[in-house]
């Protein structure tokens, strides 16, 4: 049978070059970045080279790199740090409705120490409506956190027009950019960001690394606390393993880029057509244009979207129907409800998700293999009448 993945959105296949990168760092380099003696001095020299290496990419400055354990803590230690950093200041935070849930539960949890937040409208593509974010901006904002680009339909949000908005205001401005960064262009100052989550393995990199753009003189509270690591912002020992993977992952990503995004988008477009072509209704969620090279996020109606990955998984194709943190949830997608999907036809959603290893092949197989599917289990489905 084949084995077909279309789920990198959730995570991606390793490259060669980054698992020959990680491997010196596991075996003869194995020191403890801060350690004085040789093996320390040689892992620390690694690390700092990873961050030059990061920084580089992103326009940032070496030392407003801060490696993580992934986008979960980053945006955890961005959105926590800042929050109880101001606290003085005032109180109030404003997000959209559809982050990821590692922006929301952490928004949610402030609330509970009595922050205010507030959870921005998206209009049918999933856009964040600047007028409501003008509207929602008070006295007693601290910050405001809106993801670069969304995990689930790829919609890319306008960040350099909520830049402008806040800063008028002297308000920190987070991005969630953990499926941009490698993907897109990401560049900080252009953007006009204080902080920037993003993570390993979404590009072909190591899972349990991640990294947090600080913009200096951004003021930001340790949440984890130990040692002097990462600039006294994040204690812990250093992963150099996979931080090495990360750098290298990074380099392969934005060295090949722009021919990257000519296949993924190519190899997308087919995929809708194929679609299209031979499936009766179907819609596309997300925005037409403004999205990620590699997603595609497809609406079948009359049909419940884990029923659609259970037989294509039969069938050796892996995709998903949205975040991979939120699988195993009967809920329908937070994303597309917030997009004013209706509830039903929410639940019938699946994404395709592409990357650096498919191909034309994959991509016909998956063609000819998902029609029968949708057919088989439309007879089936009570809310279908031909």
């Amino acid at each position: 049978m084949k084995r077909i993945y279309l789920d990198n959105n959730a995570t991606t296949q390793v490259s060669p070059e980054v698992l020959e990168a990680m491997l010196p760092f596991y075996k003869e380099n194995f020191g403890n970045a801060s350690s004085v003696h040789e093996f320390g001095r040689s892992a620390k020299a690694a690390l700092e080279d990873a961050r030059n290496t990061m920084a580089g990419y992103l326009g940032a400055g070496t030392n407003e790199i801060i490696f993580t354990s992934g986008g979960t803590e980053a945006d955890n230690m961005a959105i926590k740090g800042v929050a109880h950093a101001l606290r003085a200041k005032g109180n109030h935070i404003i997000t959209s409705a559809i982050e990821h849930h590692a922006v929301l539960n952490t928004c949610k949890f402030l609330e509970g120490e009595g922050f205010k937040v507030t959870y921005l409208p998206v209009d049918k593509y999933g856009v964040v409506d600047l007028g409501e974010l003008k509207k929602a901006i008070n006295d007693k904002t601290i910050m405001v956190s809106i993801m670069l680009a969304n995990n689930e339909v790829g919609t890319i949000e306008p960040i350099e027009a909520i830049s402008k908005i806040v800063k008028e205001k002297g308000i920190t401005l987070h991005t969630d950019a953990v499926q941009a960064v490698g993907k897109i262009e990401v560049n900080v100052k252009k953007l006009g960001v204080d902080l920037l989550s993003y993570s390993g393995h979404k590009i072909n990199g190591p899972k349990g690394v991640g990294a947090l753009y600080v913009k200096k003189g951004t003021k930001i509270t340790p949440y984890q606390h130990g040692g002097h690591h990462e600039k006294h912002k994040r204690a812990g020992t250093e992963n150099v393993p996979g931080i090495a993977g990360f750098a290298k992952a990074m380099e392969l990503s934005m060295k090949d880029m722009a021919k990257e995004n000519l296949h993924l988008v190519g190899l997308r477009e087919k995929l809708y057509d194929g679609i299209t072509g031979a499936i009766k209704h179907v819609s596309l969620n997300g925005h037409p244009e403004m999205r990620l090279p590699n997603t595609l996020s497809v609406g079948f109606k009359y049909l419940e979207g884990e029923s659609i990955l259970l037989n294509m998984d039969m069938e050796g194709i892996a995709a998903s129907t949205g975040s991979a943190c939120a699988s195993g949830s009967l809920e329908a997608s937070h994303v597309l409800t917030s997009m004013g999907v209706d509830h039903a036809d929410a639940q019938g959603a699946v994404r395709f998700s592409l990357g650096r290893y498919n191909t034309a092949e994959e991509i016909d197989y998956v063609i000819k293999t998902l029609p029968p599917i949708i057919e088989r289990l439309r007879k089936m489905s009570p809310l279908y009448n031909g």
